[in-house]
């Protein structure tokens, strides 16, 4: 029986593999994004095929030659750049050229140049002019053809309006990948040098905290031990002041990792923030008593954040968002929302693992989402009061819990 519930998804999954496969041969692993649209775009070689007269056995030979030297010179493009691939688009506006005796539609070849020019690093200007140099040398060949006036009015004015459309679309997709990449690298940066600070601050804290106490109770506890034989009474004192100065450092660490905790959750807003901001996304955020939280239920709540505002980032295409933390004597309650595309959700991996988590800590995660209204993802946790206390008793009756 359990063999054969998975016999079905089998074949799905070696189909899936295959594909995965045959996709990471013919197309450069970062361009991932792109998905099978460079494959699709081979559709266009379909305007090879509407040809202006009747076609010809050396028509349709000279035709399907063409494609066969295209595809891989076209797959090469994407593997390529700077000016070994602006050679490969020189080979194939070529085919144009050599193709336009036999097929009036070479044309397409032209165009399938002109999207490629914007990714060899070349400007705007200088593609545009490329191409208007390619279009008129290309017009020339038709006229020494004997191809109408009217044919090459048409074969023209469409390619030049084609290519130039196409090319000025990529420039701009190009510039803004470049952006998306330099915030990208901006806020691992930042990240870091937060992170790096953060270790340092916590070093600084520790030292300044613990050093000076450390010692004080080390030279207590040699005054007290000398002291045992000969004064009891003082060495006793010694000891109580020992006790006093541990519980002193004990109320301070935990301060101490009160403000660390807090700050790691100020951290992951910060960063949620720089992500949002740098994708077109205005942030807006409510947070009060950070410090209250247990340290595992503050967790919870930065982690829930993380994925909610990645999936912003993502998906939503949201133009603003919120952020809300509200910490009640017994419930702590994070809510992010956008006013993104919204619609029905499948929760994945990063939305299962915080509603499991949440649970595990007697909470829950809502999500509400509607279609051209948003998405609201709600957690909440409640906060064991009765353990607070009790931990407290435990750490000491004179000596606050900070959990």
């Amino acid at each position: 029986m359990i063999s054969s519930s998975h016999e079905p998804s089998a074949p799905g999954m070696s189909v899936a593999n295959f594909m995965r496969s045959v996709r990471r041969q013919i197309l450069p692993k970062h361009l991932d994004d792109l998905g099978w649209a460079p494959v699709w775009s081979l559709l266009y070689l379909g305007f090879l095929f509407m040809a202006w007269d009747e076609p010809t056995r050396e028509w349709l030979r000279a035709t399907l030659v063409s494609i066969a030297i295209f595809l891989p010179v076209y797959f090469r493009c994407y593997w390529l750049s700077g000016w070994r691939q602006l050679a490969h688009l020189v080979a194939i506006a070529g085919l144009a050229f050599a193709l336009v005796p036999f097929n009036q539609c070479a044309h397409t070849y032209l165009i399938y140049a002109a999207i490629f020019l914007p990714f060899t690093g070349l400007r705007l200007r200088t593609s545009l002019l490329l191409i208007v140099a390619a279009v008129a040398l290309y017009m020339g060949e038709l006229v020494l053809l004997g191809v109408s006036w009217k044919t090459i009015a048409i074969i023209i004015g469409v390619t030049l309006i084609v290519s130039v459309a196409v090319c000025a679309a990529n420039t701009a997709h190009r510039e803004k990948r470049l952006r998306q990449a330099e915030l990208q690298l901006s806020h691992d940066e930042i990240r870091r040098l937060a992170a790096l600070a953060e270790r340092e601050r916590i070093g600084r804290d520790l030292h300044d905290l613990l050093g000076h106490t450390l010692s004080l109770i080390t030279l207590k506890s040699e005054l007290a031990a000398r002291l045992f034989d000969r004064d009891p009474l003082a060495a006793r004192r010694e000891i109580v002041d020992v006790e006093r100065v541990a519980r002193d450092a004990l109320g301070q660490v935990r301060r101490a990792v009160t403000g660390i905790r807090a700050a790691g959750f100020a951290a992951e807003l910060a960063s949620a923030h720089l992500l949002l901001e740098s994708g077109g996304v205005r942030l807006d955020y409510e947070t009060r008593e950070i410090a209250a939280l247990p340290p595992e239920i503050e967790t919870i709540l930065a982690l829930t954040i993380r994925e909610a505002v990645t999936n912003i980032q993502r998906h939503a295409r949201a133009t603003q968002a919120r952020v809300t933390l509200a910490v009640a004597p017994s419930e702590a309650r994070l809510v992010v929302e956008d006013n993104g595309c919204g619609g029905v959700i499948t929760p994945g991996n990063g939305l299962t693992g915080m509603r499991e988590r949440l649970r595990a800590l007697d909470g829950d995660l809502i999500i509400a989402s509607e279609r051209g209204r948003g998405t609201r993802i709600e957690a909440r946790v409640v906060l064991a009061v009765v353990d607070l206390a009790a931990a407290a008793q435990v750490c000491g009756k004179d000596e606050p819990f900070n959990a």
